[in-house]
């Protein structure tokens, strides 16, 4: 999985380097040939490696089979024959659909370009694949191939396994290093990170929260499943997804958060909702139990907490 985690991640990045149109899903959000062409190379190898396993990915291919979007389709199999040659349109169709499966005892989940708009501006945006198993996030792998690296070309790689710890290297190649979250006393990484879209969360009330437990410089907004790995690396200790003002009813989806919050838990940290509330993993696609999302290093987390409370 780490392979084809890595695959797709340098596909993302040759799209990058010629920047499509965003093509225009049904809720209005932008897709790219990139969405695509990565979610087949990983549901490819997810099925040959664990073919009774569903995949819960965020994409389908309904809207790339209709004629008018023939062009959009050649240009996902090509990028997809650059790493598997023998691709053909039916197959990346097909291996894009092996994502629409359902929440079960065990299943996968899948967001090939968790922040789409980052990944269009030339900003941070992430790979993101879990595997969960009884509603508990057993693995979690996140590329993020925009993220700085000491000593290498950008793109980190984050891995995560219940009980093993977190681990992360450079996309580029080179050894895994295991990662932990910032201590207490560390002063210069207590920070915090947020989205960037002010429609993703309450911004006012983050840094008011922020605040409130002694962290006193500006947030650091940043698109994607990155801003996990930011804190699991000990880079902050705090990212903040409190529900907007203007979508109150809005709940999240699992692929946004499950390999992510993986790799923080892993690296010593602690994620719920704004209650306290682990994050609902088990009973389908939105975690329709949970509001808002709250990491931290677990140190400030009941402060945090407490804050959310008043």
């Amino acid at each position: 999985m780490l392979f084809r985690s890595v695959a797709a991640g340098k596909l993302c990045e040759r799209v990058r380097s010629n920047i499509p149109a965003a093509m225009e899903k049904s809720d209005k959000s932008p897709v790219t040939v990139a969405d695509y062409g990565a979610q087949a190379l990983i549901c490819k190898a997810l099925s040959e490696a664990f073919p009774d396993d569903p995949i819960v990915g965020e994409e389908d291919a309904a809207a790339l089979r209709q004629p008018e979007m023939a062009e959009n389709l050649t240009k996902v199999t090509n990028y997809v024959k650059e790493q598997l040659p023998d691709a053909t349109s039916e197959d990346v169709t097909g291996w894009i659909d092996r994502g629409n499966g359902k929440v079960s005892a065990r299943y996968w989940t899948l967001d090939p370009i968790d922040g789409t708009k980052g990944f269009l501006r030339q900003d941070q945006y992430a790979v993101a694949l879990a595997l969960v198993e009884d509603g508990e996030v057993k693995v979690g792998v996140l590329g993020c191939p925009a993220m700085p690296v000491e000593n290498s070309e950008p793109g980190a790689l984050y891995v995560a396994v219940r009980g093993e710890g977190a681990m992360m290297r450079a996309i580029a190649g080179g050894e895994f290093v295991p990662i932990r979250v910032v201590a207490a006393e560390d002063k210069e990484n207590l920070r915090f990170v947020e989205s960037v879209e002010s429609s993703h969360g309450d911004q006012d009330r983050q840094n008011k929260i922020a605040q409130a437990v002694g962290i006193t410089s500006e947030s650091v907004r940043v698109d994607s499943q990155a801003k996990y790995g930011i804190v699991a690396s000990g880079k902050a200790a705090l990212y903040l997804r409190l529900p907007s003002p203007k979508s109150p009813n809005y709940r999240e989806n699992i692929w946004d958060h499950a390999a992510g919050a993986i790799v923080v838990e892993e690296a010593g940290g602690r994620v719920s909702d704004l209650y306290g509330k682990p994050l609902n993993f088990a009973d389908g696609a939105k975690m329709v139990d949970n509001r808002g999302v709250v990491v931290s290093n677990g140190v400030i987390h009941d402060r945090v907490l407490a804050a959310l409370a008043d």
